[in-house]
């Protein structure tokens, strides 16, 4: 080996964190702090309040529509997919020109309605957990479905539908 490559070498080796150094608790403080940021950055914002707001009407609604669906349908399950489907046209509505100030078009609600698919699924796993399995009263079933899927679903919505970082 050339001299100038040795040297090259044990620079490498210098840099490497030594036994009982701090750079790894430093790099993990580094992690933690900018985890804390995006969680700020996502979270502790005006869209992110507005979204809740949201989400407790567009709650209500597809509970709403879901027990009215009772009325006419037996099948809590798909009284339930009925009072979502149609709560998610509200709040894609209601977050196109309350939150994210966009027009509405059809490709924009695509991938609204793509977004809400992850919390579609775990809203449904939650019903059929809470009302079908440990025999919660629907309602009770859809609440707890609809609060648990609320972050999942903001952070999609901001990203991935109106594509704001």
């Amino acid at each position: 080996m050339h001299n100038a490559q040795f040297l090259i070498q044990a620079e490498k080796v210098d840099k490497l964190p030594k036994c009982g150094d701090n750079t790894n608790r430093t790099s993990k403080g580094a992690l933690r702090l900018q985890i804390k940021e995006q969680i700020r950055h996502h979270f502790l914002t005006r869209e992110f309040f507005l979204f809740l707001v949201i989400g407790c009407i567009n709650t209500f609604n597809g509970v709403f529509l879901a027990w009215l669906c009772a009325f006419i349908s037996p099948y809590n399950n798909l009284n339930f997919n009925i009072g979502y489907i149609i709560g998610n046209i509200i709040a894609y509505w209601m977050n196109s020109r309350i939150i994210f100030k966009e027009n509405l078009t059809l490709s924009r609600y695509v991938r609204f309605f793509i977004s809400y698919l992850p919390n579609y699924i775990i809203q449904n796993i939650i019903v059929i957990i809470f009302y079908n399995l440990l025999g919660f009263p629907s309602i009770v079933s859809y609440l707890i479905a609809a609060v648990l899927g609320i972050p999942v679903t903001f952070l999609m919505v901001k990203i991935f539908a109106f594509g704001r970082k």
